[in-house]
């Protein structure tokens, strides 16, 4: 006897309609969820995995979005057909969110109470003072610390990890009976992303509720699904459970996806190169404001940090957020003021002025993580990517014209589309214009600040053998940011561990991987596999 799924996508074809143009994003998509069962839908961004999960509550509006074809059912009933009172009884209530991004999904305006105990007003009709208590519980099921003190912080006062626990929160106080996660712990560090899964974990366990988790990351459907589907280009085009997908897949998009994790060694370096970067005794100190009555203390960003880099060498710079990576990043340019010394191919920089440093800022050059907030989206890919040669060299517009072609052919874009905008470019061609901004003054060191945390498996995997290809061709020296230890092992040939502001552990990356000797990077290495 076969029981009724809890959640039964039939033949569902989704459309975005304006004017007389029928856009298809997603076709004939069926799929099924048991009681107490987590599918993983899984495939790049465009695939149409949110668009899927947000049809399902019919979150999307519409128009313009249209059903064709399919139904959506949930406990045999049909979510499409169903009129906005039967939709607001199972929003929140029987079926909860997780959205990707909590930053945004959180009101800014609101405290944590507010916005926790509005979930159990709203669906459960409870007081404001009975709510609490159990807002208080949940927080602390999910690994809230100080959560009775946090009830009055807003979202920006909490870190991306505590922002995450805060959403599992929300979606978790009305004891679901189907959880939608959509990207939960992209943007979250390897050990509270492994924090996070177990939780989730826990709580599908105890309460018996079924999953649908969304994710590009391969590592987490491994430790969290029990079924997998493949989704690429609004096609479902493959479905099997966990253990037979990945030892047997049979889709050559699903092979390509498997394949595309981060493999390979850094570039063989030739004979002994010396020093472009010495880093010793680098402190960073943020002065953090006591109140009226109280006297300002500082926090202790970086504290008494040395390294070296070799010219043509890659150094990975590992922790989790507030480890102080960027924020070394950020000294090294003379962005941020320091403590200590940095020698740049010999030369003190921390001793010289704004002007003194000006011939040193086309030497140095800096990637950011999110390349759409570093792009400036009225300026056209062609003027974004001249911009250092106006201000580092004298040319011509036609000088300059020939060398953003150039280097763009060099980064993998296509010239002709230098006079669209950043807002018409994928996420990986985005990543690519601000390689190529940063590679057309020919630096001879790139910080690299975590270039690849927002991109696909294969996106990534096509950055990393561009920045190979790029690094072997002008014998680049890297600094690349990262808390994807994978990524790291495969660029880099040393890497720094970094924990609250101090090195706990450097060496070359092979010796650190093999037989890491400090608790903290033995904790890092075990959460990334």
């Amino acid at each position: 006897m076969t029981t009724t799924p809890i959640l039964d996508i039939q033949n569902l074809s989704i459309a975005f309609k304006q004017g007389d143009q029928t856009r298809m994003v997603v076709e004939d998509l069926s799929l099924q969820i048991a009681k107490g069962e987590t599918l993983a839908l899984v495939g790049e961004s465009g695939s149409g995995k949110s668009v899927t999960a947000l049809s399902i509550l019919r979150l999307l509006p519409s128009p313009p979005v249209i059903y064709p074809s399919g139904d959506i059912l949930f406990n045999g009933d049909s979510l499409l057909t169903a009129d906005v009172k039967t939709l607001r009884q199972h929003r929140g209530n029987s079926i909860s969110m997780i959205f990707q991004e909590p930053m945004v999904s959180l009101n800014p305006l609101h405290r944590l109470e507010k916005q926790l105990s509005e979930v159990l007003i709203l669906h459960r009709g409870m007081r404001k003072e009975a709510a609490r208590g159990e807002i208080l519980d949940v927080l602390d099921r999910v690994g809230l610390r100080n959560a009775a003190k946090r009830l009055n912080a807003y979202p920006h006062q909490l870190s991306g990890g505590e922002r995450q626990r805060v959403m599992i929160a929300m979606a978790i106080l009305t004891k679901p009976s189907l959880l939608i996660a959509d990207e939960p712990t992209t943007a979250l560090d390897v050990s509270v992303q492994a924090q996070i899964l177990t939780l989730l974990k826990e709580l599908k366990q105890e309460m018996n509720m079924s999953m649908l988790f969304i994710t590009h990351n391969l590592n987490i459907v491994r430790k969290l699904a029990d079924n997998v589907a493949v989704m690429c280009q609004g096609r479902c085009v493959e479905q099997n459970q966990l253990g037979p997908l990945f030892s047997n897949p049979q889709h050559p998009y699903t092979q390509k996806l498997l394949d595309s994790e981060p493999s390979g060694r850094a570039i063989a370096l030739s004979g002994e190169s010396e020093n472009l970067l010495e880093i010793n005794n680098l402190s960073i100190d943020f002065p953090v404001s006591g109140g009226f009555f109280k006297a300002k203390t500082v926090h202790k960003a970086v504290n008494n940090i040395s390294f070296t880099i070799r010219k043509g060498e890659s150094l990975g710079l590992v922790g989790e957020s507030g480890s102080g990576k960027s924020t070394t990043g950020l000294a090294l340019l003379r962005l941020l003021k320091s403590q200590g010394e940095i020698l740049f191919d010999h030369q003190p920089l921390q001793t010289l002025n704004m002007r003194q440093m000006l011939p040193y800022r086309s030497r140095i050059q800096i990637v950011f993580q999110d390349p759409f907030s570093a792009l400036n989206p009225r300026l056209t890919v062609s003027q974004i990517i001249a911009e250092g040669l106006e201000v580092h060299q004298q040319l011509s517009k036609e000088q300059r014209e020939a060398q953003v072609i150039a280097t763009m052919q060099e980064v993998g874009l296509d010239p002709q589309t230098r006079h669209r905008y950043p807002t018409e470019f994928s996420g990986g061609q985005r990543q690519r214009i601000s390689i190529a901004r940063a590679l057309i003054l020919h630096p001879e060191l790139l910080i690299l600040d975590e270039p690849t945390s927002s991109l696909d498996r294969t996106v990534q995997a096509q950055i990393l053998t561009l920045l190979k290809n790029l690094q072997q061709q002008h014998r680049l020296t890297y600094m690349f940011i990262s808390h994807d230890l994978q990524v790291i092992r495969s660029l880099c040939h040393n890497v720094v561990v970094m924990h609250n502001g101090e090195i706990v552990e450097q060496g070359e990356c092979e010796t650190v991987f093999n037989h890491p000797q400090h608790p903290y990077t033995q904790n890092l290495l075990a959460n990334s596999h």
